[in-house]
């Protein structure tokens, strides 16, 4: 999230690829420290933890979040706008943390990503 705010705040705009509907999983960095204890705690027994507060957040929402916030117009740009986080932005991540939750009796409670951005020390 800092990269897209610092490239809305040096290209002057708020921007997504495509129509802006690919979602990216979100976690609080609190409850992913908590999670990744919690796994040291337990010891170790699976191969794969998933720190998956959100399953799937559009692109295109973080981007009007981010627009409001510094002031600048949101919208479509190509791949070039984005440089090396290009594959990324336009990548559809949806995920789980089901078995996670399950084996560690982890459960996030840390804001969501778009009310974390709203906050104004993001």
């Amino acid at each position: 999230m800092p990269f897209l705010m610092q490239l809305a705040r040096e290209k002057g705009v708020s921007a997504y690829l495509g129509e802006g509907t690919n979602r990216w999983s979100a976690v609080h960095v609190s409850d992913a420290g908590r999670l990744y204890r919690l796994a040291l705690e337990h010891g170790v027994g699976e191969r794969v933890y998933h720190a998956i507060a959100e399953q799937g957040v559009a692109l295109r929402d973080i981007a009007r979040v981010i627009g409001r916030r510094l002031g600048v117009p949101v919208e479509p740009r190509g791949r070039e706008h984005f440089g090396w986080l290009a594959d990324f932005a336009l990548a559809d991540m949806p995920g789980s943390s089901e078995r996670t939750r399950a084996v560690l009796g982890w459960n996030p409670t840390g804001p969501a990503l778009l009310a974390d951005l709203e906050h104004p020390d993001y």
